[in-house]
């Protein structure tokens, strides 16, 4: 099935597009557990505004529960503001050698993750974690109602030099090998439309293995499942 654009109307007044990331996150996770080697499994993680959830313990009253008697905390040195990642949909991969491991992560993008530049640093920040760590990671934008690139912002914060891409939706997959004795960042970055049908994108795992990521199989199996299929 072609791209659809699920923030715009008419689509985003027929459906929540919330619902539409969590499905298409879980079919590709089963995908994945389907191709996966012995060993390893992908597990669906979505999880809209957790801003609220840390900050809940604020509004009613009590900022610290201690846990040694009568002992508590002192008050902080310093204090700051600190921006958090929003939202989360993703599929994590990991190895059950020496207990779960993440070895791999797919972050589907949400508009949250784009709208203001804490969010979208908080979201480079996660990304680049994995990457400076050889886990192996694809992130897919489909929001059509923010312009930020995310890969951009991710390559600035890594300070890797690349062209910036121009795309405002794009799939792009990331490895981190050693050649020569150097760390080196391998990118696939393809650009999307609306109107357009989907790629097959390597997620590497850190240990050498590549899964395929079949977006367009993934993302028909998610419209079929939301009745969405005959509005393309």
């Amino acid at each position: 099935m072609p791209l659809l654009d699920h923030f715009h109307p008419p689509l985003s007044e027929r459906r929540h597009w919330q619902s539409f990331h969590h499905a298409w996150a879980t079919f590709i996770a089963t995908a994945l557990n389907v191709r996966l080697p012995p060993g390893y499994f992908a597990e669906p993680n979505v999880r809209f505004g957790v801003e609220i959830d840390v900050a809940a313990f604020e509004e009613n009253g009590e900022e610290t529960v201690p846990a040694g008697g009568n002992w508590a905390p002192p008050a902080p040195t310093m204090t700051a503001a600190v921006p958090l990642l929003t939202d989360a949909v993703e599929v994590q991969v990991f190895s059950e050698s020496g207990g779960p491991t993440l070895v791999g992560a797919l972050e589907i993008i949400s508009p949250a993750n784009k709208d203001r530049p804490e969010h979208r640093d908080a979201f480079a920040s996660k990304c680049a974690a994995c990457v400076q760590q050889g886990v192996g990671l694809v992130i897919v934008d489909v929001v059509t109602q923010r312009r930020a690139n995310l890969h951009n912002v991710l390559m600035a914060r890594l300070s890797v030099e690349l062209p910036a891409s121009p795309a405002r939706l794009y799939a792009a997959a990331y490895r981190t090998v050693r050649r020569r004795g150097k760390a080196r960042l391998d990118v696939w970055l393809d650009a999307l439309a609306v109107g357009r049908l989907l790629p097959t994108v390597p997620l590497w795992l850190r240990g050498g293995i590549a899964a395929p990521i079949e977006l367009e199989a993934t993302y028909s199996q998610a419209l079929q499942a939301q009745r969405l299929a005959n509005t393309a």
